[in-house]
């Protein structure tokens, strides 16, 4: 058996969505959030492609100010497999816009001084 892999494909609707390998039989596995488990996992087999098609629905408490981790792991051997984390509120977007802000204002001087550098050359 090799080593499981679980890799995300998307987030959609609410519904995170991840492809796992490296298991021969049905894995046995659990999403976490704030330490506690999540409903409404599903694994199901994908015949064609020899793999499992993991579902997490985003619980509605996992939306809320900061950030929010879920946990998604093999309750066999209790190792994790994967994770994702979710950002949301009010304060993440003043951050946010003053960051890229501080990135626009950069850009401009880089592309003064580029076109200064090229005036110059010439």
């Amino acid at each position: 058996m090799s080593e499981p892999t679980l890799t995300v494909t998307r987030l959609f609707e609410g519904v995170w969505e991840g492809v796992l390998t490296g298991y021969s039989e049905t894995p046995q596995v659990a999403a976490t959030h704030l330490g506690a488990s999540l409903d409404g996992v599903t694994v199901t087999q994908d015949g064609e492609n020899a793999c499992w098609l993991v579902q997490v629905p985003v619980p509605v408490s996992a939306l809320s100010d900061g950030l929010q981790t879920i946990v998604i792991s093999d309750t066999r051997t209790g190792a994790t497999l994967n994770s994702f984390t979710i950002l949301a509120g009010g304060d993440l977007d003043n951050d946010i816009r003053s960051e890229v802000a501080l990135l626009r204002a950069e850009l401009d001087m880089l592309k003064k001084a580029f076109r200064r550098h090229c005036v110059e050359t010439m």
